[in-house]
């Protein structure tokens, strides 16, 4: 006699508590479907019942014929489940894992249920070990049905030869009365059959007694027993689509007030109704609040989605959709979207892909994993970024990933090591990628071929060869919100959503961020960016949103960002608070809960520099944005987790902040340079070209990281408008253009210059006060809150550096002298005594024409008075000296 061990994946969680038990079955006679009898079911060894386990898995390998109808359970029994060895004298080669379900009767005692697999069809052994029957019921039979649509009408046996919405009554199958006083049958279903419920009922035998035809026993809920055959329980983590080595498949989805989850099922990537529907018992598919279920391979099914129902799914019944398809907010492959086929105006369907993630092939892919003082960030859109056809890129690669990696050599012309993404995750086309549907896989029209699995490949592709370029990968994300349609609603919105939220929360798409399933599933999204894609950081909007609670109220120590603070895999990535919010395109000025981990997206740096080059802002408010913004990051963190801008995405970009200022832009803090918008006066356009040069010398002097805007390098344009969605493409073709050429030199030279003196300028402590001097104008200290005074000036003193060759000689580096005057008029400067041995160099005036305003290696500076330096200083302009050696090495 042959015996089967059984599976060593098998794991197990039970319902019910209980005591271990064995015991033995004498043989048994075993009916098939069309009621035909066999026999060679010859002993079951019942090893032992789990008690605190969950159900073992089975599952089928077969092809499968479409089936356009639906599976429902309804179920309400009380489960118990058990492992098993199977044995058997000819056919054990034949019997693969088992999975046993023990439901308790209304009359008291047990019925056990075990469905195997035997190679491509499925049997179902039934045994009754302890039923309390009347001493004259010595014969019983077994009521049963298969149903995919309604568990009060089952499907006849015959799927194949049977008209599609026939339906026939219950079969009856006499159980089989063993010596030892059990019944037992066992029941065969074939290929075409399942997958599928089977609900079934006890009832005496008519030839035992004829008064007993009204008795009916069922499990102790009054309902119908009802296991699935063809599929299994699954497992409820993790969450999503995952597939085992073996090839099988589980799914798992969270939602706590759904009555009832239909797992739908799709083999036409363009069918608008699924396939085959499961309706998954809440009692067999269900542990606390996550539905789930198991499969062994696909059959011939490409796609999937959920439909949940119940009351109190979605807060706006009258815009409820019982009927709708959802996506697994889990999903790793997203399908391309499947409009209504009857035409009309509803949402988008998208479905997740029954498939793995493709393999990547990362070889020696290492992160560079910069410090964060060394960084200096580019902020790109990937569609605009190449979409333009002045990108001369194949159509198919223009406005993707791919795209992106071809122009890897403009990164390196401006001397950046850090690229950060404008979100990626799958968004709604209309609201645009701030306004995310999932957050699992990237866009699908960033693939070259639009399809999730090439978005996926290509993208791994360019962080692979960014990375092999010294250059940092950094995504924008979006956790506080969704899409009006997006993934969430309909699920679970009283879980997933803010239900009371106060009045400047916005929109009702709001995420309850630190409820403990979205603080979940943020955490799972993160890891899953970085394991797989392998990102080095991101970067939060909408932060401030991270800080409340369910309600909407502030929290002092927020669950969720306390959790990325010190989860172990993101240990090693740059983790940065960006506050604005993208429903009233402002910042949120929030204090932020750190850690000595965050990074903030520095908006004052941003405002007080605008300010001071428009004329309005104090002397001190300039000079702490230089220093590092001490009033922010002197908490413990430094000037390092400052990321400064001066343009960005939304608002103006850096041309327009020079070339617009009126009323409906107060908030811009714009300055139009003595004309409204476009202009042929040559006065206006040397005067906004020198304000250009002055934001971008500023961004880069200043002690913290900073961050340039896509566009501001060649003069990109929305006419004046701060609106996001009027960001127009990036246009190769103006980087040919005399403005672009010398802003993109200039750029370079800073970004090269930073790092050469990065003792000065790449600091992650703050400058000691030894270390620097401040000048007002007229040789006369700052008058530091006088908003009339619009000059100032520091000499920035370098360490003294011991030579590792003598501890008698040292050399020196060279003080840093910059002036910043914001003034309609020139400036007389008296520059400092320069260190002994050295003299003062010219690197930058931006006052200067091209290409003289800047030089790599310096324009002496002549001394006009005795012992000192005198620098005239055009009004609008900023000038950089550096002490120099007397005599060149």
């Amino acid at each position: 006699m042959a015996t089967l061990p059984p599976s060593p994946t098998i794991r197990a969680r039970c319902l019910k508590c209980g005591t271990s038990e064995s015991s033995k079955l004498s043989p048994a006679c075993h009916y098939i479907c069309r009621n035909q009898i066999r026999y060679g079911f010859e002993k079951m060894n019942l090893e032992r019942k789990l008690v605190c386990g969950e159900i073992a898995q089975t599952v089928v390998k077969t092809s499968y014929q479409r089936l356009d109808s639906k599976v429902y359970a309804t179920s309400r029994v009380l489960i118990e489940e058990t492992e098993e060895k199977v044995t058997t004298i000819t056919e054990a080669e034949d019997l693969e894992k088992a999975s046993t379900y023990v439901f308790w009767t209304e009359v008291g005692g047990q019925v056990k249920v075990s469905v195997r697999k035997k190679n491509v069809k499925y049997a179902v052994y039934i045994e009754l070990p302890s039923l309390q029957l009347h001493s004259s019921y010595d014969r019983l039979v077994l009521s049963w049905g298969m149903y995919r649509a309604d568990s009060s009408s089952f499907m006849p046996l015959d799927v194949r030869s049977s008209a599609p919405d026939s339906r026939t009554t219950a079969s009856e199958t006499p159980f089989k009365h063993t010596a030892s006083g059990r019944f037992v049958l066992e029941l065969e279903f074939e290929a075409k059959q399942f997958p599928f419920y089977l609900s079934f009922l006890l009832k005496p035998s008519l030839d035992s007694d004829p008064s007993s035809s009204e008795i009916e026993i069922r499990s102790h809920r009054k309902t119908n027993f009802c296991v699935p055959v063809g599929f299994n329980r699954g497992y409820p983590s993790p969450l999503g689509l995952t597939f085992s080595p073996d090839g099988s498949m589980n799914f798992a989805i969270f939602t706590r007030n759904a009555e009832s989850v239909v797992l739908c099922l799709y083999d036409d990537t363009t069918a608008n109704k699924p396939t085959l529907e499961l309706d998954l018992d809440p009692y067999i598919n269900r542990s606390g609040d996550v539905w789930h279920a198991s499969f062994e391979s696909a059959w011939t099914f490409v796609s999937y989605g959920y439909r949940c129902k119940g009351p109190l799914l979605q807060r706006n019944k009258d815009k409820f959709d019982a009927g709708k398809i959802l996506l697994d907010p889990y999903a790793k492959i997203i399908g391309n979207s499947i409009p209504s086929s009857d035409g009309s105006k509803l949402p988008l369907k998208y479905l997740g892909r029954l498939c793995k993630e493709p393999a990547f092939d990362w070889g020696d892919d290492v992160h560079p994993d910069l410090p964060m003082e060394k960084l200096v960030i580019y902020r790109l859109n990937v569609r605009h970024f190449t979409q333009h056809e002045s990108s001369q890129l194949p159509t198919d690669v223009a406005g993707t990933f791919s795209g992106l990696t071809e122009k890897l050599q403009h990164f390196k012309d401006l001397g950046l090591n850090a690229i950060l993404l404008e979100p990626i995750f799958s968004f709604d086309d209309q609201k645009g990628p701030y306004f995310p549907c999932h957050f699992f896989s990237p866009m699908n029209l960033y693939g070259p071929s639009g399809g999730s699995v090439s978005a996926i490949n290509s993208m791994k592709e360019m962080v692979k060869k960014l990375h092999a370029n010294g250059i940092e990968v950094l995504l924008e994300v979006v956790f506080t919100h969704t899409a009006a349609e997006g993934t969430l609603q309909g699920i679970d919105d009283l879980s997933y959503y803010r239900v009371n939220g106060v009045a400047d929360l916005g929109a009702t798409n709001s995420l309850s961020c630190n409820y403990p399933i979205v603080q979940q599933m943020i955490l799972d999204s993160l890891r899953h960016w970085v394991t797989e894609f392998h990102v080095d950081g991101f970067c939060f909007i909408n932060a401030s949103s991270l800080l409340r609670g369910f309600h909407g109220e502030y929290l002092s120590r927020p669950p969720l960002v306390e959790a990325i603070t010190f989860d172990p895999l993101l240990s090693k990535t740059k983790i940065i608070a960006d506050c604005w919010d993208p429903h009233d395109m402002l910042p949120n000025e929030t204090r932020f809960p750190h850690w000595k981990r965050w990074a903030e997206m520095n908006t004052k740096f941003c405002n007080d520099v605008r300010n001071f080059w428009r004329g309005e802002g104090l002397l001190s408010d300039l000079a702490t944005r230089l220093c590092g913004s001490g009033d922010i990051f002197s908490d413990g963190r430094g000037p390092s987790f400052s990321f400064n801008f001066v343009a960005r995405n939304f608002g103006l970009s850096l041309v327009d902040l020079v070339s617009f200022s009126n009323d409906t832009l107060a908030s811009q803090l714009s300055w139009n340079c003595g004309e409204e918008g476009p202009t042929s006066n040559t006065a206006v356009l040397q005067r906004r070209l020198k304000q250009i040069r002055n934001f971008l010398f500023v961004l880069f002097v200043s002690v913290g990281v900073p961050v340039l805007n896509m566009g501001d390098e060649c003069g990109q344009t929305s006419g004046g408008s701060p609106s996001y969605t009027d960001r127009q493409p990036f246009d190769w073709n103006a980087l040919r253009t005399g403005f672009a050429i010398q802003t993109t030199q200039f750029v370079s030279f800073l970004s090269s210059f930073r790092m050469r003196r990065g003792d000065l300028l790449q600091k992650r402590s703050f400058w000691k006060e030894e270390n620097i001097d401040w000048h007002g104008n007229e040789q006369s200290p700052p008058r530091w809150e006088d908003p009339s005074c619009k000059f100032l000036a520091m000499t920035l003193k370098a360490d003294k550096v011991e030579s590792p060759l003598s501890s008698e000689s040292s050399h020196l580096r060279g003080d840093l002298f910059i002036a910043f005057n914001a003034a309609d008029r020139s400036e007389n400067v008296i520059l400092p005594q320069p260190p002994d041995g050295m003299s003062w160099c010219r690197l930058v005036d931006t006052a200067l024409p091209f290409p003289g305003f800047f030089s790599t290696n310096g324009e002496p500076v002549l001394e006009q008075m005795a012992g000192l330096a005198v620098y005239e200083m055009k009004s609008h302009s900023c000038a950089l000296f550096e002490a120099s050696s007397l005599i060149s090495d």
